[in-house]
């Protein structure tokens, strides 16, 4: 019983180190002459991980603005599919962005696919974003339901109904998949 109710402390303790109030763990970058560059955050460390539903605003913000405001800015976009996307009615689409603020990929595809939504004015109260762990695991209920294997994985509900995904890269480019997806299901 003992070694039991040790086991369940210990799991309860592990599980709520994703959600720790700790500072930004930051690792800093000296030059040769042992001069400061500026401070990196270590992504990997998991006080830095956005877990559960939380809202775009906060990549906005440090530490998730040191990749989030670069890929946004530095995105070179397919004009053709971005014109192509304007003349796809928004009305029934929901989209559900699943990443990881550790995960290399997502910190390369999240922030151009936002730059993509935010050029076809995409509502964002229509977008739900929602962090994973290392593991792909989120405290959100009836996660397992969405069945994510990879981050980032970008869902597409038409009514409700889904329609498709865009799972860590992009086949074509961010906005040519989008069109793709979205018009095969009209």
């Amino acid at each position: 019983m003992k070694k039991e109710f040790l086991i369940f402390v210990l799991v309860l303790f592990l599980s709520a180190g994703c959600r720790t109030n700790k500072p930004v763990t930051e690792t800093m970058i000296v030059t040769s002459q042992n001069e400061v560059i500026k401070p990196a955050t270590n992504f990997s460390d998991q006080s830095t991980w956005l877990l559960g539903y939380f809202v775009k605003d906060q990549l906005t913000r440090p530490p998730y603005s040191e990749w989030f405001l670069k890929g946004y800015d530095d995105y070179q976009f397919n004009t053709d599919a971005v014109n192509k996307l304007e003349e796809i009615s928004k009305n029934d689409i929901t989209i559900k962005i699943v990443l990881g603020t550790w995960c290399p990929d997502s910190r390369r595809e999240v922030p151009r696919f936002m730059r993509v939504l935010d050029l076809w004015q995409f509502p964002a109260d229509k977008v739900t974003f929602i962090g994973v762990d290392n593991a792909k695991l989120s405290p959100v209920g009836e996660y397992e339901k969405l069945n994510i294997q990879r981050v980032p994985t970008f869902i597409f509900y038409r009514n409700n109904i889904e329609s498709g995904r865009i799972i860590e890269n992009p086949v074509t480019s961010l906005e040519q998949d989008i069109v793709n997806i979205l018009n095969r299901n009209e």
